[in-house]
């Protein structure tokens, strides 16, 4: 049997299948979330580094569709900048032909760290609390809203548990669930699931799919497993090493859980990686300051503000509130 032609960059009007059949281009379809020439940059006093360089995709609606590249390329940066958490230094990401401009609840985030969830909440009160800070609903509808996404996750027997008794995978699902019930036009996730042990990891992931099955949530996924963009993504867009650059972008619907042990996935996976590292022929990364170092503002504002903050349309908490004080004071805010 003849090999499939190795995978190449393939223009941005059209993708190709992991087995190198071209797609026809669609005009009639609109993206949902648009990246046209996206260069994102951080800057401090000393350094200016350079994360993401002309960068372009094309998400549509119900689309599962996944970042991937290794470490520094810059796949998280671009997805905050999808959040609106951060702006871009050239091009312009677009939701539903509108320049994204900051954080809004029509993108939600749900991060890898397990500090998501403000600790003195329950599990539905997490899951409660942005839709009450938006005012979509009243208490009433937000409580049942919560209990029907908290039922999907499969924790409604620990509505009223607090964030301390959960393990890694079950907050994991809180957060999902509180994602979901703000029903959201592009569910982000920065690799959930990296910080989870194998067998739960793989849970999660069958769990995403389900949850996907049901409900046809659009989905911004960042990851740097090949295996596990394989297995979540129905799309996938390679980026080179640092700074990331397009590499491809592949379709991958194909493949799932049911296919990982296959001669297929497995040389689908070989394909990637090869054209992720063997084609690699940037230039040595910049000897200055590490992305995360020179932006130390970033890091001073827990992922339970930003999530919670951009779920209700509210601005990022300032860096001056530091630790949990940034989620405390939204609450206090909204008298929540």
């Amino acid at each position: 049997m003849s090999q499939p032609p190795q995978l190449h960059a393939v223009p941005k009007w059209h993708t190709q299948s992991i087995a190198g059949a071209q797609l026809a281009p669609q005009p009639a379809v609109q993206p949902l979330l648009r990246a046209e020439g996206v260069s994102l940059e951080y800057r401090s006093r000393a350094h200016t580094v350079r994360a993401t360089h002309d960068v372009s995709f094309d998400v549509y609606r119900g689309d599962r569709f996944v970042l991937l590249g290794p470490s520094g390329c810059g796949k998280s940066s671009l997805l905050k900048a999808a959040g609106g958490f951060i702006a871009p230094s050239a091009g312009r990401i677009s939701i539903n032909g509108q320049a994204v401009n900051g954080p809004g609840p029509d993108r939600v985030a749900v991060f890898q760290e397990f500090d998501q969830l403000p600790p003195w909440k329950t599990v539905k009160q997490n899951v409660m609390f942005p839709l009450l800070a938006s005012k979509k609903l009243k208490r009433s509808e937000a409580e049942e809203r919560a209990m029907h996404w908290i039922g999907k996750v499969g924790l409604a027997g620990f509505a009223d548990a607090y964030p301390h008794t959960l393990s890694g995978g079950m907050k994991q699902r809180v957060a999902i669930a509180r994602a979901l019930a703000m029903q959201p036009e592009v569910l982000l996730m920065d690799e959930p699931f990296a910080a989870l042990d194998a067998l739960t990891r793989r849970k999660m992931q069958e769990e995403l799919g389900r949850l996907w099955e049901e409900a046809r949530f659009t989905l911004l996924f960042v990851t740097h497993s090949i295996e596990e963009a394989l297995v979540v993504g129905n799309r996938i867009l390679l980026l080179s090493p640092h700074p990331g650059r397009v590499r491809a972008e592949l379709n991958s619907h194909q493949f799932g859980l049911h296919s990982t042990g296959s001669p297929e996935f497995q040389s689908a996976a070989n394909r990637i990686h090869r054209l992720l590292f063997d084609e690699d022929a940037a230039a040595p990364e910049s000897a200055a300051a590490p992305v995360r170092a020179a932006v130390p503002d970033e890091i001073t504002v827990p992922a339970a503000a930003i999530a919670i903050a951009a779920a209700a349309g509210l601005p990022v908490p300032v860096p001056a509130l530091g630790g949990y004080d940034a989620v405390d004071a939204i609450g206090r805010r909204l008298a929540l």
